[in-house]
């Protein structure tokens, strides 16, 4: 299991720019991101070479979080070629997280 890149607003643009990305803005203190941590782990690996999977911390990037509207954590962006394909709050359970990842690829 390889460890989530954690990514700054300097790096976003970049890391949604190509393929499919998911991005999952959380907190360290978020009970619920902690929930969704191991979900998101494993469907990195299940997506390896598929889809590329990065982290947001709202607490640092304050302005990014405001920018892409997250108005409740976790949520999580979905990405294809740099345009926004969806969004979810909350946790997700491992066969719906893949099933939109097989949606966009």
């Amino acid at each position: 299991m390889s460890e989530i890149k954690i990514i700054t607003a300097d790096e976003f643009e970049a890391a949604i720019a190509s393929g499919v990305v998911v991005v999952d803005f959380y907190a360290d203190w978020c009970g619920p991101c902690k929930m969704m941590a191991p979900i998101f782990e494993e469907a990195q690996d299940a997506f390896e070479g598929k889809a590329v999977f990065v982290k947001v911390n709202v607490d640092a990037n304050r302005e990014l979080s405001t920018e892409n509207k997250i108005m409740s954590i976790p949520t999580l962006l979905f990405y294809k070629d740099g345009v926004l394909a969806e969004r979810v709050s909350g946790v997700l359970d491992k066969p719906t997280l893949e099933g939109k990842l097989n949606a966009l690829i």
